[in-house]
């Protein structure tokens, strides 16, 4: 199997130089901040018909074995996110019609929710979850995570695909906006964003909204025959055949992790670590098992320890035919994301 890459836009790659010290994150502050912090919504359930294929009980599966298993993992309800930072990447109308209630049948087809004030209320929250997730990561802890997004299908005038907005574009944006309010010297230095999407369907809309940004880096791996079926340009596409297994799967990811280093240098990463690639999942079409899954989770973490980036999980999709595996591939995600949120914090006591 050749993964393919599509579109490979050029990006001048900014002076080398160690994350910590360009943002200036003293030491007090990463002692202080130590610890994984994940954020969740889980309690705003959507009243979906009988047969609906969203697995809506995940998030809160997920969320009570995160409380059992790992302990250390710093839990915490999201707070939503505000109209203002909804509206640096989405048209105020289409922001008013989720909030208000005035979709169209039509748009709600596309997103696959009926409208709801829970589904209101969650699509808020899980932006302001990957908000508040980055804030921690570039606070100093270096890793945090949201137990949902990861909504890659939303446009900025639309939603699709079980998504309204989009998580990592309104993140990567007011990140972007809080660097940038710094002062002269950030300013001189934007902040770069590296969405680096694994689950096994597009990121079209990401791909959509980041077209001709050289601030934001858009790297995909999916399914070439999945969903969607008409694909958006993003700054480097893998395309997987169906029933890839782990050997070419985690050849396509080095091969984007290459093609990511050598023509950018983020100051952040946003991770979507889909489960849906699993051999389990009911929409995935590949054959990545649960040790593939974790070779891929434990290189993208890698990836970004070795450059000292802030990287942010958010869960993104995942359909198993059992969905407690689904649970349990994202639970060892969240291991592996302690792992790497210890390092960050023995790095500060080192340097103490």
């Amino acid at each position: 199997m050749k993964p393919i890459i599509g579109r490979c836009a050029s990006f001048a790659r900014p002076e080398p130089g160690c994350w910590l010290a360009q943002v200036g994150i003293g030491l007090p502050a990463l002692r202080q901040n130590a610890g994984v912090q994940a954020f969740y919504s889980d309690q705003f359930v959507l009243p979906l018909p009988e047969g609906h294929r969203f697995p809506m009980a995940k998030y809160a599966l997920l969320r009570e074995r995160l409380e059992q298993e790992l302990p250390d993992l710093r839990l915490a309800p999201a707070l939503p996110a505000s109209a203002g930072e909804l509206a640096l990447v989405h048209h105020p109308a289409y922001v008013a019609a989720v909030a208000q209630g005035t979709l169209t049948p039509a748009q709600q087809r596309e997103i696959g929710f009926p409208w709801s004030p829970a589904m209101a209320e969650r699509a808020l929250r899980s932006v302001g979850a990957t908000l508040q997730a980055c804030r921690a990561a570039m606070s100093g802890r270096g890793v945090a995570a949201n137990l949902a997004g990861g909504t890659h299908h939303a446009y900025a005038d639309k939603g699709a695909g079980f998504c309204v907005f989009n998580d990592a574009a309104v993140a990567a944006r007011v990140m972007q906006a809080e660097w940038a309010r710094r002062g002269e010297a950030w300013r001189r230095r934007p902040l770069r964003v590296a969405v680096i999407d694994l689950d096994v369907h597009q990121g079209n809309g990401t791909a959509r909204i980041f077209q001709g940004d050289d601030s934001v880096f858009t790297l995909s791996l999916h399914g070439e025959k999945n969903f969607p079926f008409r694909k958006e340009a993003s700054d480097c596409d893998i395309d997987l055949p169906d029933g890839c297994g782990d050997a070419d799967y985690l050849a396509a990811l080095e091969q984007g992790l290459t093609e990511l280093e050598r023509r950018f240098e983020p100051g952040l990463v946003i991770y979507l670590a889909g489960m849906d690639p699993h051999e389990n999942d009911r929409l995935g079409r590949l054959k990545v098992t649960a040790d593939g899954l974790e070779a891929r989770d434990r290189r993208v973490f890698d990836w970004a320890w070795q450059r000292r980036i802030p990287l942010v999980m958010t869960m993104a999709g995942g359909y198993g035919r059992d969905i407690a595996i689904t649970v349990g591939l994202q639970v060892n995600s969240y291991r592996i994301a302690l792992d790497y949120g210890r390092r960050w914090q023995a790095l500060s006591v080192a340097r103490a």
